[in-house]
């Protein structure tokens, strides 16, 4: 396969590959308010996040927890009302339109959950994939070998030739996931991938994310309701009510060959403010004040069993 350092030297349009140091993208403060007529409806509010090159996370959350709007934002389709998002070297809240169509076009890759937007129905999917690198003005020959490199290392190098209503549901995305990746952007967006899937293809799809992430080592970010996320990803990050809650790491277990264990953390943000999760709250809201404390350099929240006002207003 290709190496990363051909694959993002290799990336067409007027746009050079971004070099930056420190994460890719990097998200502080952020705020997203939708204004109809009278009502302002809050969709991220004080959002802080970041990625790192290569990296692969899943993004989870309850519908309407801003989730989509994020990931709307970082694909360049909205803008946000405030804050900061750095994406490489470009500030998506300080962009002309412009570099914004030539972001979408050359730096971003995005996978919809229903395959009729990521297919035009009447091509091919060599021509499918083929297209978005035809809109740059790459030559033929180079579309036609990074479409059967693309093909190849999805599964699907007989479905060339194939019209999208000729696939299975599983075959589709696959081919959505490398229409994506046509001009071979440094990142790789995800909405609902396998939404439409049963769980052996949604087992599926991420595999291949995850061959892709590790195999040209394109930063991904997934948004997804699907469960069993977990073991394809480096990171998942839930977020509540516009902002970040917590977040879950896996790593190997080395006491029992083959197994993962997930590592749960609640997420401070930049400005101090801390998100509990719904059961940890709901014990504070029949317990009263919480108490905090440092144990060998953590924060330990412990919801006393009594609360404290009702113990006063007794003396």
């Amino acid at each position: 396969m290709t190496q990363l350092s051909e694959y993002l030297s290799n990336q067409s349009g007027d746009a050079a590959p971004v070099q930056h140091d420190g994460p890719y993208i990097n998200c502080n403060d952020l705020f997203k308010i939708y204004k109809r007529a009278d009502l302002e409806v809050v969709a991220l509010r004080g959002l802080d996040l970041t990625v790192e090159p290569g990296e692969l996370i899943a993004i989870i959350g309850a519908s309407g927890s801003g989730k989509s709007t994020l990931l709307n934002i970082l694909a360049g389709l909205d803008r946000p009302s405030a804050g900061q998002v750095m994406v490489g070297s470009r500030d998506l809240l300080d962009v002309s339109d412009n570099d914004l169509v030539m972001y979408r076009r050359s730096e971003v890759g995005f996978v919809w959950q229903a395959t009729a937007r990521n297919l035009v129905p009447y091509l091919t999917v060599a021509d499918n994939i083929e297209l978005p690198m035809a809109l740059t003005g790459q030559p033929a020959k180079a579309r036609r070998a990074w479409s059967s490199e693309l093909l190849e290392s999805l599964g699907i190098a007989d479905k060339a030739k194939r019209l999208p209503y000729e696939l299975s549901g599983g075959e589709q995305q696959r081919a959505a996931i490398a229409v994506g990746l046509a001009n071979k952007p440094p990142l790789l967006l995800a909405d609902e991938p396998t939404g439409e899937l049963d769980t052996e293809n949604a087992d599926s799809i991420f595999e291949m994310i995850r061959g892709l992430n590790r195999a040209y080592g394109v930063t991904v970010v997934t948004v997804t309701h699907y469960a069993g996320v977990s073991q394809f990803v480096d990171r998942v990050v839930h977020i509540r009510d516009g902002r970040i809650g917590l977040e879950t790491f896996t790593r190997p277990d080395y006491r029992h060959d083959g197994d993962t264990v997930e590592d749960e953390y609640v997420v401070v943000d930049q400005s101090g403010r801390l998100q509990l999760p719904i059961e940890l709250a709901n014990r504070f809201r029949s317990g009263g004040l919480a108490k905090i404390q440092v144990e060998e350099g953590q924060i330990v929240i412990d919801p006393p069993s009594t609360n404290p006002r009702q113990t006063r207003s007794r003396r």
